[in-house]
């Protein structure tokens, strides 16, 4: 059976996403103060290991897990809408890549899976 990341497009297409999904994320005033002192170059390489893991690819993800990751943005106020965003933009930016509908709502369902421990709840 091929794997997510293999279905998307592999390490081509999560390149492109993340690249994409952070200019989203940059130009939307919903969340885009959550990145105000984030080294973006580290963020977008953090974020690609991560998503290649998650999708099945090749485990190269060295950063903290959701819970440890996102504590200090807990204590600034990121909450459930903030997260619905985040999906949100995902899901554009795939669906802008081509990506199949199907596979945008198993990349959602994803997402919301890791909801609670990205709101460390």
């Amino acid at each position: 059976m091929t794997t997510l990341y293999e279905r998307i497009g592999g390490a081509a297409a999560v390149d492109a996403a993340v690249d994409i999904f952070y200019r989203k994320v940059l130009s939307d005033d919903r969340v885009n103060g959550f990145f105000d002192d984030v080294d973006m170059d580290g963020q977008i390489a953090k974020q690609k290991g991560f998503l290649t893991m998650v999708f099945g690819g090749p485990n190269n993800y060295t950063g903290k897990d959701m819970r440890e990751g996102h504590k200090h943005l807990v204590a600034n106020g990121l909450n459930d809408s903030h997260v619905d965003t985040i999906v949100e933009l995902l899901g554009e930016t795939l669906k802008e890549l081509g990506v199949a509908d199907a596979d945008i709502a198993e990349i959602a369902g994803i997402a919301n899976g890791a909801r609670d421990d990205v709101l460390n709840r």
